[in-house]
């Protein structure tokens, strides 16, 4: 199927690494122009050469809980490509917690990452993605059907951002601008390994355990690969997808059991 993301211009964020990156590549290898950011610019420069054997692509050193940061990036987009028509909204995890051991600034940083930097990110975008319609994706959690125990940040501030995301689609239907929420489940990125070694620590197993118990509470019996992922990112982001806004699209392997 041709995707029909040739000459597409698509700004990912925090695509240094794990799902963003495996995005950003993706898109690439369908031919679209892609701005990756991060906040290593060492290891953004790094990426960008090794993505530049697909396509077009240029970077941008960004932290996305600083708003001045956020318009250098998307300026440096339009500057680079002349246009923006996907965007890309992603941010590292939330750490992991219960109620009571989670500070103000805890709760403060995590809607600073988690959820103002997508509204930031839209709203910097979004003069141009009226140009010609666009594609807006939000990336989430399984959290945002399926709350995940000690992950209370991350199970709060995720389903606002389907809340954003709902509302959103009917604002900007008229511009021909189509936004969904993706949810990764169990994906193997470090992010994954890092929960799951959070989780064998707090019991007294060792991370391989955990693992194992994971996946055998996945109907696929397996963690989902990246590329795995990003290929419904990519697909939801193409002008294949012509009819689909304000929804939420689970990438879980069937884990999680809610209809």
């Amino acid at each position: 199927m041709d995707l029909q993301l040739t000459g597409k211009t698509a700004v990912v964020a925090a695509s240094s690494q794990g799902l963003g990156r495996a995005i950003a590549e993706v898109l690439l290898q369908e031919g679209a122009n892609v701005v990756i950011s991060g906040r290593d610019e060492s290891k953004l420069k790094q990426v960008a050469s090794e993505l530049e054997v697909y396509g077009n692509v240029g970077y941008k050193q960004t932290d996305i809980t600083k708003p001045e940061e956020i318009k250098e990036l998307i300026n440096m987009a339009v500057k680079k490509f002349g246009k923006i028509d996907i965007l890309i909204n992603n941010a590292g995890g939330p750490p992991a917690g219960s109620f009571e051991t989670l500070s103000d600034q805890d709760w403060q940083n995590s809607f600073e990452l988690n959820l103002l930097s997508y509204i930031r990110l839209i709203r910097e975008a979004l003069p141009y993605l009226k140009v010609n319609g666009g594609k807006i994706i939000n990336i989430a959690s399984t959290s945002i059907k399926e709350p995940i125990p000690g992950l209370i940040l991350s199970n709060t501030f995720r389903t606002g951002i389907v809340g954003l995301t709902k509302t959103l689609s009917q604002e900007f239907a008229p511009f021909n601008i189509m936004i969904n929420t993706v949810a990764p489940g169990k994906i193997a990125t470090d992010r994954v390994k890092h929960l799951d070694q959070f989780t064998a620590e707090k019991i007294g197993v060792n991370r391989e355990e955990i693992e194992e118990t994971s996946k055998n509470n996945i109907p696929l019996r397996r963690y989902g690969q990246p590329e795995e992922f990003a290929k419904v990112v990519a697909f939801l982001a193409s002008d294949t997808n012509s009819y689909m806004t304000g929804s939420s699209f689970l990438v879980d392997g069937g884990m999680v059991k809610s209809i």
